[in-house]
């Protein structure tokens, strides 16, 4: 008979089979940052109007008729003390976006509008003008503009269709910037290079490929993620010394074996570094089956009684194979796979084997369990 192979096991065969291939030079740039060029996080509070009757409800939101009632004060219109404003088109909402570095006032920025009360949806909505504010309390932008959302619903009669999500959405260029935050490169005569993951193998490959490509002595490591870089004497030379470093081709040292789980989803992702030692795995399955039926009872019609319904219960329980199974060690994350699909074990019971394999020393691996 010919052995079926899942598609499961081809996709792990298939990864196996990439991962086991020398690593590849990577450019700087995907590999490290620049300390200070970062995005910095805005957020405001807002209100959307020309809602299709699908806004908040005043009663039960009343931050929202607050904020209209300050809104129209400041633009010279008093509200009677006393007034209950029912509004359907009005809707209180989130404005978070980011200000990337060496942004300059005037340019604009994407923004995400995100409602923040009952609003049934805020399509064809328009946010009024607000105010964007950095950690710092300082303004930085200023956020306006009409919003288009990709989703759609309608409801009645206590049935409800809703595509995509409703209640939030992007205005592209929605925001201007008002103002800039200062980003310093080389102002004391060095670049800090940060690497994206701690490894004291990349970090030295790193000093040694900048120092082959722009001279001996331009960078040296300060620990296992911190790059320290000689910055050019003149600052109109910066921009292209950094445009030459960023491009530098350099081949990460090989990280630690680990394995990851995901308890809650059954995934288990391992990096090609992975090794198992020979050992011994017993493995079988229980599984319990309950089935009820209801059985009624019809009492003799001189009796007197009544008809009852009882519930009648069948209850099987069955033990998987649990014979000892020999796993090879391997040498290379392809003969790893190979050894434990030959337990023939779902994710799942994967999860426990493989922690039962760390506790005795087979598992040659950091095991991580999100």
């Amino acid at each position: 008979m010919r052995p079926v192979i899942s598609s499961g096991l081809k996709l792990c065969l298939l990864l196996a089979s990439l991962l086991a291939l020398p690593s590849q030079a990577e450019r700087l740039k995907d590999l490290a940052s620049i300390q200070g060029v970062r995005d910095n996080p805005l957020i405001g509070y807002g209100l959307m109007v020309g809602l299709d009757g699908s806004g908040d409800q005043t009663m039960q939101t009343p931050f929202t008729t607050q904020s209209l009632n300050n809104m129209l004060g400041q633009l010279g219109i008093t509200i009677p003390p006393g007034t209950n404003m029912q509004l359907k088109n009005v809707a209180a909402v989130m404005v978070t976006a980011s200000l990337p570095a060496f942004v300059r006032p005037g340019q604009t920025i994407d923004i995400t509008v995100s409602s923040m009360g009952n609003a049934k949806s805020l399509r064809g909505g328009t946010l009024l003008m607000t105010p964007l504010k950095g950690a710092d309390g300082q303004v930085y932008a200023l956020a306006q503009g009409n919003m288009v959302i990709g989703g759609a619903g309608a409801s009645g009669g206590g049935s409800q269709v809703k595509v995509n999500q409703l209640s939030s959405g992007r205005i592209p260029a929605g925001a201007i910037v008002e103002r800039a935050v200062d980003s310093p490169l080389g102002g004391d005569g060095t670049f800090m290079l940060e690497l994206n993951t701690t490894d004291f193998g990349t970090a030295q490959r790193a000093v040694d490929a900048i120092n082959r490509n722009l001279g001996p002595g331009t960078a040296n490591a300060l620990d296992a993620r911190v790059i320290q870089v000689n910055a050019p004497a003149r600052p109109e030379e910066r921009v292209g010394f950094l445009a030459r470093l960023e491009s530098i081709d350099i081949a990460p040292s090989q990280g630690i074996a680990k394995v990851v789980i995901n308890a809650r989803t059954g995934s288990v992702v391992m990096n090609q570094a992975v090794r198992i030692q020979d050992c011994a795995v017993a493995h079988g399955n229980l599984t319990v089956v309950i089935n009820t039926e209801p059985v009624i009872s019809q009492p003799n019609p001189l009796a007197g009684g009544s008809t009852v319904v009882a519930q009648r219960s069948q209850i099987e329980l069955n033990q998987g194979g649990g014979a000892l199974q020999v796993v090879r060690g391997g040498a290379s994350l392809a003969d790893v796979i190979k050894g434990l699909n030959t337990l023939g074990a779902n994710p799942q019971d994967l999860l426990s084997i493989l922690q039962a394999m760390k506790a005795v020393g087979a598992l040659r691996a950091e095991l991580e369990i999100i």
